[in-house]
């Protein structure tokens, strides 16, 4: 089945839950096919690319893979997902950025609770959003995401060490009663959540790779604030400045 450009690929319950919550599971977004070649890819990447922090043992990150990677450029501009998160979003969206998020078998480190939002040099962005993209299945013993539900409208939490499994919680106190909510995805699915919604990522227990490609879409219209921050750090950006499309593309 093929669609238009003016359908719809979310019924409006799915849209509705992750307005909701912070976060939606969508299973099966990508086939067999596609999730062979881009896992292939990462693997290359595992071996060649470089990490933005070599001595991390949270994961290896390879950050804008989009942008020398030919495979994994199909995969960050990918149209179906372009049209999910604007879906999601309610607004026109551009690519913040890409990243590998690769966790080595045993490798004995969580990703803690955090925010991502408060990360990244952003002025009125009206919404950001990730999808967490699975290459490989991801039970819950590989290093698979949990969410903290309804609580993506806060702005009053810092940025976390993401290495302190405490630090979420002194920053925010009220959190550690709230209920979690854990997704495991087969390879393939695709777990969106907003840029606000507190989340984690225990470590990866077995004895494969966990491979996760994460597309991060921001607000079209959002204008950069200043703050320091790797993707932007070269572009000599000014205050108030649209981010410039060639480095962060329109999609959607």
């Amino acid at each position: 089945m093929t669609t238009t450009a003016t359908e719809t690929l979310l019924d409006p319950e799915t849209v509705a839950s992750y307005r909701r919550d912070g976060f939606v599971h969508i299973p099966g977004v990508l086939d067999a096919a596609e999730v062979e070649r881009f896992r292939a890819a990462a693997q290359h990447e595992y071996d060649t690319g470089t990490a933005l922090n070599r001595d991390d043992q949270i994961f290896k990150q390879v950050v804008n893979v989009w942008t020398y990677n030919e495979t994994l450029r199909d995969l960050t501009l990918h149209p179906k997902l372009a049209r999910l998160a604007t879906e999601l979003a309610g607004i026109p969206v551009r690519i913040w950025h890409d990243h590998l998020l690769i966790k080595k078998p045993h490798n004995q480190a969580p990703t803690e609770y955090h925010q991502d939002a408060p990360y990244w040099p952003h002025a009125n962005c009206r919404h950001s959003l990730s999808a967490w993209i699975a290459l490989i299945d991801v039970p819950v013993e590989r290093g698979c995401m949990t969410f903290i539900p309804e609580q993506h409208e806060r702005r009053d939490i810092r940025p976390i060490d993401l290495t302190d499994a405490h630090d979420l919680f002194e920053a925010a106190p009220d959190l550690v009663f709230h209920r979690r909510v854990t997704h495991p995805l087969r390879a393939g699915d695709i777990t969106f959540h907003s840029g606000y919604t507190p989340h984690t990522a225990n470590s990866n227990n077995t004895d494969e790779f966990r491979y996760a490609h994460v597309n991060i879409y921001a607000d079209r219209e959002l204008t950069y604030d200043g703050k320091p921050h790797v993707c932007t750090d070269p572009l000599n950006l000014t205050v108030g400045q649209t981010l410039p499309d060639d480095h962060f593309p329109p999609v959607g």
